[in-house]
């Protein structure tokens, strides 16, 4: 999306003040997680999942009460300092971070702020969430240029910025604290639904109530996010053709892979610098086991976003011989869960590049064994550095191929 994810520290430090003591110790990440099993009433160990045969989801945001962005405010630690084990899962053999690890943790964040903020006067706070919080897409991920370090804690904070029906916008900032400075790390922006567990449609969550213009400012840009994607959802190559500039950009493309002299189109041939958008295909099979399930007995949202981001970084590093730098995670889609037992497979392609930028696509589909049918699940964008100003042009070549690159070209400029 187009807006920025830049939260004012203002607002921020406006949460912290109200929710924590400054004497009280910070939660790690994984007792986060704990708590949100027990928000939900999952069990640790895998077994049958037991579902609710009654709904008790409310019918109208009128039965709930209203909530503020301090209700749903939470901090979190990864402890990379003092926790050798914790360490151990999140630094790479570079000694630098694996941000696959990071976007699991951000997955998890969102889900404790979303199940905080939810609130029925009916319902003890020790029963089981009534309702089931899924995420529904995650709208931007975007890192600052600060190198992070594995051998220092890191701090997340989030707190819910917009509140629709059953929507909600998450915003998260992950900041790292080197020589008593705080770091920016990230910004990162999560859109979550809440659905009834029992009949599987939308369910209504509390109203979420902004005070002070701080928090005026920030839901009005939630709404207007809202507003930009569904603009631009209905501007999806595969709903509308592209635009007259995005049509000249594919026709100069094209004649620059054809040989003049030869007068046929038929005969294409590589522009000097550059490689085959068909080159750069890579692929990846898992098998989904349920280590990897969330709460709600599907394959856990930020173990896709950890497989794909590695996977797209493989081949982001292959085609530009670099080791590249994620810089921007964009327009995750969560089209369908993905069920305990299935066959993800992910299929990687850089579509785009622009100077030292590489843009990669990596489109998630799920394979029944028994049927033989393929269902899209995920399409994740990446965008990433390989800090090489003469790094290849990728060039497509068929039509399908032209549209994966104007998409890019989308995500890359947005």
């Amino acid at each position: 999306m187009f807006l920025s994810l830049q939260v004012s520290r203002a607002v921020v430090s406006q949460l912290q003040s109200r929710c924590y003591s400054a004497a009280a110790p910070i939660m790690t990440i994984k007792e986060a997680r704990n708590i949100l099993l027990k928000m939900v009433g999952t069990s640790t160990d895998y077994g049958p999942n037991s579902m609710p045969k009654v709904s008790r989801v409310r019918k109208s945001q009128d039965e709930l009460a209203d909530r503020g962005m301090q209700d749903g405010y939470w901090e979190a630690i990864i402890p990379l300092e003092t926790d050798l084990a914790v360490r151990e899962r999140y630094i790479t053999f570079q000694k630098g971070i694996r941000f696959g690890r990071i976007m699991e943790d951000l997955d998890t964040l969102a889900g404790c702020i979303c199940y905080t903020h939810y609130s029925d006067p009916d319902i003890d706070p020790e029963e089981k969430s009534p309702v089931g919080i899924v995420t529904a897409l995650v709208d931007r991920i975007e890192l600052h240029n600060y190198v992070v370090s594995p051998y220092h804690d890191i701090k997340m904070t989030g707190h819910m910025a917009w509140v629709g029906t059953s929507s909600m916008e998450v915003t998260m900032n992950l900041e790292q604290e080197i020589h008593s400075t705080w770091q920016k790390i990230l910004n990162a922006r999560f859109i979550m639904v809440a659905r009834d567990p029992v009949t599987n449609r939308a369910a209504v969550v509390n109203r979420l109530v902004p005070k002070g213009p701080e928090e005026e400012a920030l839901f009005r840009k939630g709404e207007a996010s809202k507003l930009l994607r569904q603009e631009e959802a209905r501007k999806m190559l595969l709903k509308t053709p592209p635009s007259n500039d995005e049509i000249l950009i594919v026709h100069d493309l094209f004649l620059q892979t054809i040989d003049t002299k030869g007068g046929t189109f038929k005969v294409r041939i590589k522009p000097p610098g550059s490689v085959w958008m068909e080159k750069t295909l890579l692929k990846n099979m898992i098998m989904c086991h349920p280590e990897q399930r969330n709460v709600h007995y599907k394959i856990f949202g930020g173990f896709l976003m950890r497989q794909a981001m590695e996977v797209a970084w493989t081949n982001a590093a292959m085609y530009s011989c670099k080791r590249p730098v994620l810089k921007v995670v964009d327009d995750i889609v969560f089209k369908k869960p993905v069920e305990i037992g299935s066959l993800l497979l992910l299929s990687s392609q850089v579509v785009y590049t622009h100077k030292s930028l590489m843009q990669v696509k990596v489109h998630a589909e799920v394979l029944d064994v028994d049927t033989g049918v393929r269902e899209t699940t995920n399409d994740f964008h990446f965008t990433f550095d390989s800090q090489d100003e003469n790094l290849p042009r990728v060039i497509p070549k068929s039509y399908a191929e032209f549209m994966l690159y104007l998409d890019g070209k989308r995500h890359f400029e947005s």
